[in-house]
């Protein structure tokens, strides 16, 4: 169009621009956060990937590891690793409980036994600088920090490790390529690698790894050096794990990638609010500018010269939104570090993101250029009789079908187009987009019936300003689809975040039933069995439970090796269940959190008489892809099984209690190794304090699980993730909010006429403000419910179909939320409005040019 870059048009632009600077401020001011958040997240997520980059080998602390779990590596492995070269460090890594002598409190710990330089690139950082090296080679130990603060413990205090006492040498801060928030679930505690034997925690049916890492003094090829621990683990039929730097940078650059991806298009969510805003107020804007246009259109200017006019206010417009939110974001990206340091593995190195900086200016742009196409386009066709007369349908109604259908498809195109960008994926793109249609559509339709309801039920025995206040929902130049769009999409965000959250959170909450057990004793051998239960007698701690455990793996499938099985891909079933260490149980009868659900449970057999009949959990038994009558060969320990499908159960894996995958008939596996896990329940945490340290005192191998405190911790990093995300989805509020506001002001023309022509009917002052307040009240309320009615909904239908929960909403959550956004919605709307009751009617008389 050549009109756009003539002369006259720029300044016609600039003339009327000026002469609307205000109007036209708030027309850009909708984008801006959602701009801001566009460009803050993608510059940290660059800056993330080049710290993850920069600092690869920071990640794993080696060039090599190698894990094996459960047994030392053969001396065939260890032949293999003296043949590699280069320095070498030892690993040895369990659960056990820890006692803290000076406080006498227990708590489960992950126990690093470490030997070597490890880590060999990076800092294993401690409290003070030196204890990292210091410990090694002294009867010494570290432990994590924030274990010492919860229970105020101080380098030169000591901490028991099984039957062995350490001297606290430092605390452990950071430990390379691990999170904070790690700590949370297992504290670390690190001891000398050659003191590990004195512990004597290493004992039969323990879960251990062993690890060892390698660094090298050259480039070696490092997939020729996995082949070979692949072909070690195939001839010796162990489960070798290795891992390099490539494959740990990838493995962390794949998790952060997918949680900037979910950020950014969080992000995005806020850039289309702003975009909604921009389309409902450019829409009012140009419909008073129709007269201008058809005046124009009298002088002799084109139908293209008067579009090019408001598209050099709109896309000029853009721009400056854009580079505000751009300038902005930059700005905010240095406050993210500190929000989301506890999940990631690095320290952040902030860096400009000339990336971020450029998509910012070009979303930003195009994003209300795209939106603000339909009223533009519609001006197009304002002829010179629209001088004589006044616009009152919509403009929407100037634009054929076609015209409107194209641009909805360019508004979708646009979306899925960003939306491929942000997740480099074309489905997840187009996935992403039909989701925002679907929510856009949902929330447009409870906007549309709860205003036909009012329409409908329209309380006509209500006082003036009431039923005044009320029928300005619906009134010509409305916004309350506009704000129940944008309001009400932030509030689904957050509400079903929260809702999720709550729902997950009462269904863990096991510890607050009655009759709940809360603390579970595990790694008890056979000859402490009795001695454990006595102590939990003495301690008025019932046993719930006490259940024999004994570890196997599956060798084959109706006679077929499981390497075979594995290898079949015609074949349904999950790898992970051919080659997972099975721990199971033994007893005569089912219990109350299973129920049989196919075949018959037999609760004796005799293996001298033929295989013996078992009973996986539902789950497996889909898994491993087997029916009743398959049989399965289990190796325990060194002997085989032979064992057939005789009943499949479903059980309740969410009780806190022992369950099983598979369960075996009594008369079988008596005689095998074994160890024993026993549950009680105790009233209070001092107690389950108490009892943890009776039986760490006298049997220090024995671990406890106090379910009370897992639930806190649990409790604890959900509350972290969830503020993090909350954080980001406020974006969407925020924009909402900022769309009332220019709603307020780009509709301030008819609204001014309204109340003018009201206080000329003998309205008071105090009468206009109600009537506006009312108004923001309904606004408020309308916006709130229709974002917290979709949010049950959707919470509703994640609980059914995803966690397998009933969901039952927090009826004070939802009070609570209407309320502050009903409250935000009132004062932003009032604060916006105050002119517009003080005009005189006066004002009726004259023509707007402000």
């Amino acid at each position: 169009m050549s009109s756009f870059w003539s002369t006259w048009t720029w300044k016609m632009a600039w003339r009327d621009a000026r002469s609307n600077k205000k109007r036209l401020f708030i027309y850009i001011s909708a984008i801006i956060i959602g701009v801001a958040a566009q460009v803050a997240i993608t510059s940290f997520r660059d800056s993330l990937n080049n710290t993850i980059n920069n600092q690869s080998k920071e990640l794993l602390g080696a060039d090599l590891e190698v894990e094996v779990e459960n047994q030392p590596f053969p001396d065939e492995v260890e032949a293999y690793f003296d043949s590699l070269g280069g320095e070498e460090a030892y690993m040895v890594e369990f659960p056990s409980m820890v006692l803290f002598p000076k406080t006498g409190n227990t708590r489960l710990s992950n126990i690093r036994a470490l030997k070597g330089g490890f880590p060999f690139y990076g800092e294993l950082v401690t409290i003070p600088a030196g204890a990292a090296e210091t410990f090694k080679n002294s009867d010494q130990a570290l432990v994590d920090n924030t274990l010492m603060t919860q229970f105020g413990i101080q380098p030169g205090d000591s901490i028991k490790v099984g039957t062995r006492t350490f001297a606290i040498a430092g605390a452990v801060t950071k430990v390379p390529g691990e999170a904070a928030a790690a700590s949370m679930v297992g504290p670390r505690v690190f001891i000398p690698y050659d003191m590990l034997e004195a512990t004597n925690l290493v004992q039969r049916g323990s879960r251990i790894e062993y690890k060892r890492y390698f660094r090298f003094d050259q480039e070696r090829d490092m997939e020729a050096i996995e082949a070979q621990v692949d072909s070690l683990q195939e001839a010796l039929s162990l489960d070798l794990d290795t891992e390099t730097v490539a494959e740990r940078r990838e493995e962390i650059g794949e998790a952060v990638g997918n949680l900037g991806k979910f950020l950014n298009l969080v992000g995005f969510i806020a850039l289309l609010l702003g975009g909604i805003g921009v389309a409902s107020s450019i829409h009012v804007y140009i419909k008073q500018k129709i007269n201008t246009a058809a005046i124009l259109r009298c002088f002799g200017a084109s139908s293209d010269q008067t579009l090019s006019i408001f598209l050099i206010q709109s896309v000029v417009l853009g721009f400056g939104g854009a580079l505000v939110g751009t300038l902005l974001g930059i700005g905010i990206q240095f406050i993210l570090p500190g929000i989301f340091s506890e999940f990631l593995p690095v320290s952040v190195e902030l860096t400009v993101s000339w990336l971020a900086i450029g998509l910012g200016l070009f979303t930003g742009t195009g994003v209300a250029l795209v939106f603000a196409l339909m009223p533009l386009l519609a001006l197009k066709k304002a002829s010179p009789l629209y001088t004589l007369r006044t616009m009152e349908e919509a403009l929407t109604k100037l634009l054929s079908k076609k015209t409107k259908a194209i641009i909805y498809f360019l508004i979708a195109a646009t979306v899925a187009g960003y939306a491929t960008l942000l997740t480099e994926d074309w489905r997840a793109g187009l996935l992403f987009t039909v989701g925002m249609a679907i929510a856009f559509g949902l929330l447009l339709l409870v906007a549309k019936a709860l205003i036909i309801l009012i329409q409908k039920f329209f309380p006509s025995h209500w006082t003036y300003v009431w039923r005044q206040g009320l029928a300005n929902l619906y009134r010509p130049n409305n916004q309350t689809s506009t704000l129940m769009l944008s309001l009400g999409l932030g509030m689904l965000l957050v509400s079903t975040l929260y809702f999720s959250q709550d729902m997950l959170m009462e269904q863990l909450n096991f510890a607050t039933r009655d009759d709940a057990p809360n603390l579970i004793m595990f790694d008890i051998q056979s000859d402490q069995n009795e001695g454990v239960n006595q102590i939990l007698r003495e301690n008025d701690a019932p046993i719930l439970q006490n259940v024999p455990v004994v570890t196997m793996n599956l060798q084959s499938i109706n006679g077929i090796g499981v390497d075979s099985i594995d290898r079949d891909t015609s074949r349904n079933v999950r790898g992970w269940a051919l080659r997972r260490d099975y721990r199971s149980t033994y007893r005569d009868s089912i219990i109350d959190s299973e129920t049989l659900v196919q075949g018959e449970f037999i609760g004796q057999a005799d293996p001298s008489e033929g295989p013996v009949p078992v009973s996986p959990a539902e789950e497996i038994a889909e898994d491993l892809d087997v029916s009743l009558g398959d049989t399965l060969t289990f190796d325990v320990q060194g002997v085989p099984i032979e064992t057939y499908v005789s009943s499949t159960r479903e059980v309740d894996f969410q009780r806190v209690q022992p369950n099983f995958f598979m369960l075996f008939p009594t008369g079988v596996l008596e005689n095998a190794p074994q160890f024993f896990v026993t549950v009680t329940r105790v009233p209070n945490r001092e107690a389950s304090a108490r009892v943890q340290q009776a039986v760490v005192q006298e049997y220090p191998n024995v671990s406890a699980i106090d379910v009370s405190l897992i639930l806190e911790t649990i409790n604890q990093f959900i509350d972290k993730i969830s503020f993090a995300i909350q954080f980001m989805a406020l974006f969407s509020i925020i924009t909402g909010l900022i769309v009332l506001a220019s709603s307020v002001a780009t509709s301030r023309f008819q609204r001014v006429k309204e109340s003018v022509l009201l206080r000329t009917l003998g309205a008071s002052k105090s009468q206009i403000i109600k009537i506006i307040s009312i108004e923001y009240l309904f606004l408020g309320i309308l916006s709130a419910l229709t974002g917290l009615i979709l949010s049950v909904a959707s919470t509703w239908l994640l609980g059914y179909f995803y966690f397998d929960l009933t969901f039952v909403p927090n009826l004070w959550v939802i009070g609570l939320g209407t309320l502050v956004v009903t409250l935000l919605t009132i004062v932003i709307g009032m604060l916006n409005s105050r002119s517009i009751y003080k005009k005189t009617p006066l004002e009726v008389l004259r023509v707007e040019t402000n």
